[in-house]
Order: C-alpha cells, then structure tokens, then sequence
C-alpha cells in the first residue's frame, strides 16, 4: 500500500440554476461579501442575478469586476485594496481560473500582514482567511477544489502559491453558467481539464489511488463531451458533464501535481499571454509523446477512458491513447501551432530557459525534461 493524503475542498454543491441563488448559499457565511469576477460576464448579464441574489439575501455586497486574464501582481493588490476599502467579511468568484485564483490570494491576505510575495511557494499562508465560496464559469481550471492560485510577476513570470487555505469554503458548479461558452473558450478549457487529468495520472511523486479514479472518470467525461459542447455550446447534458469533468480532474491535480505540459507552457502565458488552456493544448502533443518511453503503460490504462481496446502491448496501446486524444483535440478546432499565436524560432530558446524554472512542476513528470528536450518540443510545434 502508497501511503498518500488526499485533501479537497469541503463542500460541493452541482446544481443547474444555483447561481441565481448565491446570495443564500453565502449568507450564513459572510454578510459584507467583495465579488470578484471580470467585465466580460457582467457585459454577458451573468453577475446582475447574482448581485440580486446577495440583496434579496440581505447583503452588503461589493462588484469588483476588474479581474484579468493571467492575473497580475498589480491586479491582486488592486483587488485586495478593493476589499479593505469595503471591509469585506467574506470572498466570493464568479467566472474563471483567473478569477478565483485572484480570489483565493484575496480571502487569504486582506487581513493579514503578509504580503503576496511572502506567501510565494508552498505552504507559506499564515494567518486568517477570510470566508471563501468559488463559482466557475469554464469548465477547465477546476480552481475551485484546487489549493493553487498562479499570478504574473512583473517580470512576466508565473509564480505559484500553494496551500491548503486556499481551498474554499464551497464550491458551486452551476452548469447554466457555462452554456453559450465561445467554441475557443469551450476547446481551450476542455483540453486543459484533460490534461490535468492527464497528468495527475502520470504523476510520479503523488499519484494514488483516489486521484487516479477521480482522473480516470474525469477523462471519460471530457473526452467523449468537448467536442459536442464546441458544436452545440447550448447542449446542457454535455455543458454539465464538462463542469463535472473539470471539478473531478481539479480534485486530481491538487493532490497529484501536474507535469511538463503546464511547465512548458507557462513561460507561452506569461511572455506572450496566450490563455492557459490554449498554451496547454499547444504543448499536449510533444510532451505525451516525450513522455511514452516512460509513461506507456499508464497512457495505455487511460486508453479506457477514450473507449479504446484493452488489448495489445502496452506501446501499442499508448500510441492509440494519443493518437485518439489528439484526434479529439484536432475536432475542437483549437490552434495547434505556436506560429499561429504569434511566436517565432527566435523566441524557443528564452522560452525553453523560462520553462527550465518551473521545476516545482517538472519534477512530477515521469520523463526528465532538460533544455535541450524543452527546445525540441517547442520546436515540434512550431
């Protein structure tokens, strides 16, 4: 038996419709809530219900609505700002990874005298978090049952900060909320989620058997859901089973860290600012197929997942498992390219060194991962 710890966010609710009253699940948590979130979802008309909800509840609440993608070091101070100003007792997000990982950051410093750099790394949070409830928009970061948020320093660096008071309090997955997602949201999001679960299952320090089945269920509900959600974006069934997957890989990942497919593509977020999911996505293929020398046989247990035959070799079947994934990919219509968001062959090798620090992640690939390897990989996709 592996010894192991599996740790997540205490309560779930999944719930078509439990957007519109958020303002009653938060109540008996926090009576001067901030709500953080971005203008796109407010031009959309998802945050004017959410804001009744918290009135008709008898809530002081504050809309903050200046969240960015790839959340700055700026951008959370100014966040943070905000919810002194209103004296906030409690924290809530709507929308995506950059929104709760930015509320997350929030509940935990806004009463303390640490300051963002302070709690950079791994279980660094001191102090008191303030009440923290997370409602995801994309089905794809699973932020909301994980204990990670990212920012962007000044000097166009991911960093990572991780520990348990950044899970929330609860976690409401309204599949509503998700319906109407553009196709190149639904794609990117969807492929990010997969590899999460992906890599959770490959993971060669944490893996256990609690995030293997959470990866394994979350696989199947991506895999056979992302392309209809991209075709029809108001299917409900498919809408609802992507949130589902999303939450279940993020539940895997928290407690079996991703691989070299994030490490490689957060120097693309931070340097040239393609979205997350979609710099995921660019770098998925390279790294599965760096990685089957030694990760066959588990590619070949998640070939399941994506309905294929159990028979055969363990390379032969870990070959199917990529050529099928990324036949799922391709249907989604994401970029596959880095040439086609804008980055050139001058630019790999300052992004192969950038990707050379990020060895929080790198040391849970199954493969090692040199310069030279991160090079030939973002030459690949080129």
């Amino acid at each position: 038996m592996t010894n192991f710890t599996f740790t997540t966010t205490p309560k779930i609710i999944f719930e078509p419709g439990a957007a519109r009253r958020l303002g009653v699940i938060v109540a008996t948590r926090m009576k001067r809530p901030i709500l953080l979130t971005d203008k796109g979802l407010v031009a959309a008309g998802l945050i004017a219900p959410v804001l009744e909800s918290f009135t008709s509840a008898g809530l002081d609440a504050k809309l903050y609505d200046e969240v960015e993608a790839d959340p700055s070091v700026a951008r959370v101070h100014d966040a943070i700002e905000a919810a002194r100003r209103h004296d906030a007792d409690g924290v809530v997000a709507m929308g995506g990874g950059s929104s709760m990982d930015t509320a997350k950051l929030v509940a935990v410093l806004v009463k303390s005298d640490q300051s963002l750099a302070d709690i950079y790394g791994l279980d660094n949070v001191n102090g008191h978090r303030l009440p923290l409830v997370l409602a995801p928009t994309t089905a794809g970061t699973g932020s909301e049952v994980t204990s990670i948020s990212v920012v962007t320093t000044e000097a166009d660096e991911k960093v990572g900060i991780v520990d348990d008071a950044l899970f929330p309090d609860i976690a409401v997955l309204d599949p509503e909320t998700t319906i109407g997602l553009p196709r190149h949201v639904t794609a990117a999001t969807g492929i990010d989620a997969m590899v999460h679960a992906i890599e959770a299952y490959t993971n060669v320090h944490r893996k256990n058997p609690v995030s293997d089945a959470l990866a394994r269920e979350a696989l199947r509900l991506l895999s056979n859901n992302v392309v209809t959600a991209c075709e029809s974006p108001r299917d409900t069934a498919a809408r609802a089973n992507m949130l589902l997957g999303s939450m279940l890989a993020g539940q895997a990942f928290a407690n079996s860290p991703v691989g070299a497919v994030h490490a490689l593509a957060y120097p693309l977020t931070g340097i040239f600012h393609i979205p997350h999911g979609l710099a995921n996505s660019l770098m998925l293929e390279p790294v599965l197929k760096f990685n089957a020398l030694a990760a066959a046989p588990l590619y070949a247990e998640l070939g399941a997942a994506l309905g294929l035959d159990a028979s055969g070799s363990d390379e032969a079947r870990s070959s199917a498992f990529i050529s099928r994934l990324m036949e799922i990919v391709n249907a989604t219509g994401v970029d596959r390219k880095l040439s086609q968001v804008g980055i050139s062959h001058n630019d790999l090798p300052k992004i192969a060194e950038d990707a050379m620090n990020v060895q929080r992640l790198l040391v849970n690939n199954p493969r090692e991962v040199t310069y030279d390897d991160a090079l030939a990989m973002y030459t690949e996709v080129m």
